[in-house]
């Protein structure tokens, strides 16, 4: 029967509807004490556990409790409930609303009050039934809190050690304090608003108060109602001095009344102007400034006040004007420099100019007899008289001792002699040491007036000795501008060759006059380029000019080592003095030697005469110790310079190659002939090879092998390929 009892309950008294006069008082007692905690500002904790103290004595026998859901789980945790021990906090905590969840879960879950009689046997309580049976919660009722959108996110709920179900005036009390929930939690979210809103503007006061940038705020008359410790820093006013006061006294009066028409339409059209201003401190000192202003609107939009932020930019600006004038001047002289002279030549047609270079003749013997000091003292006093004396022409020092000038066109040769002429009557007196100086001189003119082509006449006027001149013209043919054309031309072309894989080796066979056969090989240097192949006489005085023999070196021995690693071939590498003087050539050929698997006695190394007659001590050394390794060595275009036999015997050479110009008339010139003839008797007798090169017909070998030359090399036999053939 007490089942039966207890299953009728949650429908027992539901068409209860009347609230007597004094459970409304006892309703609105507790809203009475809650708003006055509210409005006396209490904690929100205190507040919502004086709420369910409050409720549970108009219900004897019970608990109150209310829950929140976390926004970041969508769980319900215990937000206040006083006489619940802290157990049943942890036990209720984390609770996932649903159908299982109990009361609050379910009022969360369903956003309806639901009110359990018996929570042992309901299936609403199915998930917290253990809960219920540890804390004898016989019943519960629960209300659900709504925000403004009408969603459920907290619950009010009394639970009862009975079996029961609520009164009407038990509903109205759950509403009641529900609703109560409600405004206490908006005021928390409100106050937690207003407090961190707080925190920002004492952050941003405190920011501005303490910001090394000036700051000012005006009315909507635009006078000073507000400043901070920087303004007073910066402009030397007080607070006093400038409250209530128009900006104008911070004028400088350097800005004209279209200024300030541009900065106030900025203002009022677009709301902000930054800009450059110069204005005047307390003292008098004029001051750059950035300035921002913007204006503050009110809630009709319409202008409260103006702030006004600035920084001092005025050792900002000193640097820059310094900055730009050590740009285009010379620091030492206080000439303009290089830069600012190529920006002129540049800026417009050469046509009624004038460049004159000035080189100092034997200036660097004055800097190593005399020292640097002296050096300096003596440019700067050439610069002096060049100003004094050429005061229509504008000076430039554009590199340790040459200068230039660059005027109007004139009478070019007039002009010269007049500066010979003054700077041979002058003598410069510097530490007791007297300096006479005297210049050379490069000068170019109307439309062929530029820096390189009075480099050019300069170039040409140091070639004919000192105190010399020389004029450009496009017809001189002592000045080749193609050379200069073709080194831009393969400088260009060898960077890509090196850095896309253009070169490659070409392999030419050398005969064995003894067998007929030929039995090694030398590996020419070739770059193809779009299908163009490209011969070494073009571009290795290029490569050696700008230090890239090396690379070529680098490369020839690695792209030729690995042809030759398919074979047992012997065969010849060309390297170079620059290849010596930077010592890497016997480590970086045993390396490729073990990568490619190729003995060292398969590897002749070809180095011009002239490398080895005059090479430094360290080449020697460096040679000598490849030569321990196992590599062989020749000496290439042998006869060709200097034929130093005393330095081929030092050397223990393996090879001579009889240089090409001796070979290829031999057999029309008997002056070529003779002197072959004495190479190979030198030769023969020291038990070194020769080996002819440019062998290209018949009448010249058959001389070679008459003249017991060992090797042939030449179009004759072997023409070189890509392929070994």
């Amino acid at each position: 029967m007490a089942v039966d009892h207890c299953a009728n309950l949650e429908t027992e008294n539901l068409n209860e509807v009347t609230i007597t006069a004094d459970e409304y008082n006892s309703i609105l007692g507790i809203q009475s004490v809650i708003l006055e905690m509210v409005a006396l500002n209490e904690d929100s904790k205190t507040i919502l556990d004086k709420l369910c103290k409050l409720a549970e004595a108009l219900l004897p026998n019970s608990v109150g409790s209310i829950m929140q859901i976390d926004t970041k789980t969508g769980l319900l945790d215990v937000l206040a409930a006083p006489s619940v021990p802290e157990v049943g906090h942890r036990a209720l905590a984390g609770l996932k609303p649903g159908l299982g969840g109990g009361s609050c879960g379910n009022a969360v879950f369903s956003n309806k009050p639901i009110f359990v009689g018996d929570t042992f046997t309901d299936s609403k309580w199915e998930d917290l039934r253990k809960v219920a049976f540890d804390f004898n919660l016989r019943s519960c009722w629960s209300m659900p809190v709504r925000d403004q959108n009408k969603n459920a996110i907290a619950t009010f709920a009394l639970s009862s050690f009975e079996n029961r179900m609520p009164s009407a005036f038990h509903k109205k009390l759950l509403e009641t304090g529900a609703s109560i929930v409600n405004i206490v939690l908006k005021n928390d979210k409100q106050r937690q608003l207003i407090l961190e809103k707080e925190k920002q503007i004492n952050l941003f006061s405190t920011a501005l108060k303490n910001t090394s940038e000036g700051f000012y705020i005006t009315d909507k008359e635009n006078n000073i109602i507000e400043i901070n410790n920087a303004f007073t820093k910066i402009m030397g006013y007080t607070k006093e001095d400038v409250i209530g006061k128009n900006p104008k006294i911070l004028s400088s009066a350097k800005h004209d009344k279209k200024y300030f028409r541009e900065m106030w339409k900025s203002i009022l059209e677009e709301r902000h102007y930054s800009g450059e201003v110069i204005n005047k401190k307390k003292n008098g000192e004029f001051i750059t400034q950035w300035m921002t202003i913007n204006p503050i609107f009110d809630e009709n939009n319409e202008i409260q006040n103006y702030v006004a932020i600035f920084t001092d930019i005025s050792k900002l600006k000193e640097t820059e004007a310094k900055i730009e004038y050590l740009a285009y001047h010379d620091p030492l002289t206080s000439c303009y420099n290089k830069v600012f002279l190529v920006d002129k030549l540049t800026a417009g047609e050469s046509e009624n100019r004038t460049l004159i270079l000035l080189n100092v003749d034997n200036f660097s013997y004055v800097n190593l007899s005399y020292g640097f000091d002296i050096g300096d003292k003596l440019l700067v006093g050439i610069s002096n008289e060049l100003k004094e004396i050429c005061k229509e022409s504008e000076i430039f020092r554009i590199n340790s001792d040459e200068f230039a000038l660059l005027c109007q066109s004139t009478d070019v040769k007039a002009k010269i002699e007049k500066i010979r002429t003054h700077f041979n009557k002058v003598s410069f007196y510097i530490d007791n040491i007297n300096i006479n100086v005297s210049f050379s001189y490069g000068a170019s003119y109307d439309g062929n007036c530029s820096l390189q082509n009075s480099a050019l006449a300069l170039k040409q006027a140091k070639e004919g000795g000192k105190n010399r001149y020389s004029i450009f013209s496009k017809d001189d043919n002592n000045i080749d501008i193609s050379k200069r054309e073709n080194f831009v031309k393969y400088n260009n072309i060898l960077h890509e060759a090196i850095e896309f894989g253009y070169l490659v080796p070409y392999f030419q066979g050398i005969r064995d006059n003894k067998t007929g056969e030929i039995t090694k090989y030398e590996a020419l240097v070739r770059i193809i380029k779009d299908e163009e192949v490209i011969p070494p006489y073009h571009f290795l005085q290029t490569a050696k000019l700008s230090g890239m023999l090396p690379d070529i070196t680098k490369i020839m021995i690695d792209k030729s080592f690995n042809v030759m690693a398919s074979n047992d071939l012997t065969f010849s590498i060309n390297i170079t003095e620059d290849d010596l003087d930077l010592d890497y050539l016997e480590e970086y050929l045993q390396q490729k030697s073990k990568e490619y698997g190729i003995a060292p006695k398969r590897i002749t190394l070809e180095m011009l005469e002239g490398m080895s007659s005059t090479g430094k001590r360290d080449h020697i050394r460096q040679l000598n110790s490849l030569k321990r390794e196992g590599y062989l060595l020749a000496i290439d275009d042998f006869g060709a310079e200097y034929s130093n036999f005393e330095r081929v015997l030092e050397l223990d050479i393996d090879y001579l190659k009889i240089d090409a110009r001796y070979i290829k008339n031999i057999d029309i010139d008997n002056k070529s002939y003779e002197i072959t003839k004495s190479i190979v008797y030198f030769a023969k007798n020291a038990g070194i090879p020769c080996i002819a090169e440019f062998v290209h017909n018949e009448n010249v070998q058959n001389i070679i092998e008459k003249l017991g030359i060992e090797y042939s090399q030449g179009f004759l036999f072997s023409e070189p390929s890509e392929t070994i053939k």
